[in-house]
């Protein structure tokens, strides 16, 4: 899709993609840099990868690098910030796509631990991610795409319902977020995926659960990151979408449709 869209007004900008490495976040990193957009690529544990998103992007004639950062640590993440702003001179986007599911497990059996584990990184780090990139995007404008899931609405299942709960907060706090930072000329908005095919799927669900899944979506078939890139892009353009503010955009091929 990238390669044969133009959005003229995303030449140039700069942007943080956290968990940029794999699956939709590397997906969307390679079409914001095919768009001309100044990437930074984070990753955590996935060095290599993220390398590869980097060297895509760059081979393609654009402008990426690769931060290292554990997003559930606060100070780690402010430093991801600065770091990338600095880097570029700017900051005009943050996506906030870094998330897992980090284990299936049933609320009767959750723990403290697995808790914090799991709010910490999908939900914790976007309100510090955002904080720490707000100083930047008041400067002159500019996005924040908050990468939300299906999960978020219909409470998840076998064992997954911590991780769309922790979603549901990504939800709402995108729409607190487009209310503050508006005024400023920074939209916020997210895109909530559907069950898309990615690394993180091989780690989370059986072939059993896929089938389950594949037969609530009246498209026929199970999605994939680059079904979910124009979502992004589309919100990061304040040509294409200007006016909307504080919307989470389903991507899930009718699987949901609010």
């Amino acid at each position: 899709m990238a390669a044969t869209l133009t959005i003229p007004d995303l030449a140039g900008k700069a942007v943080l993609i956290t968990g940029a490495s794999t699956g939709i976040g590397a997906a969307v990193a390679i079409a914001m840099g095919a768009q001309g957009a100044k990437i930074a690529v984070h990753y955590n544990s996935s060095e290599a990868d993220a390398q590869r998103v980097v060297d895509t992007i760059t081979k393609a004639g654009g402008e990426a690098f690769a931060l290292k950062a554990d997003v559930t640590d606060v100070g780690q993440t402010t430093k991801l910030v600065e770091d990338a702003a600095k880097h570029f001179g700017r900051l005009d986007g943050l996506v906030n796509n870094a998330g897992l599911m980090v284990e299936r497990r049933n609320y009767a059996d959750m723990t403290e631990e697995l808790y914090d584990e799991v709010m910490n990184l999908n939900a914790r780090s976007v309100i510090f991610a955002t904080k720490a990139a707000i100083p930047w995007l008041k400067k002159q404008g500019g996005f924040v795409i908050n990468t939300t899931s299906i999960a978020a609405r219909n409470g998840a299942s076998g064992g997954a319902g911590l991780y769309g709960s922790s979603k549901a907060f990504v939800s709402n706090v995108t729409r607190g977020m487009a209310k503050e930072l508006i005024p400023f000329g920074v939209r916020v908005n997210a895109v909530a995926p559907g069950f898309i095919e990615t690394k993180f799927h091989d780690r989370y669900s059986t072939d059993a659960q896929r089938t389950a899944a594949l037969g609530t979506i009246p498209q026929g078939r199970l999605g994939t990151a680059e079904d979910c890139v124009g979502a992004y892009l589309f919100l990061a353009s304040d040509t294409l979408s200007g006016y909307v503010i504080g919307q989470v955009l389903e991507v899930n091929g009718g699987q949901l449709m609010p």
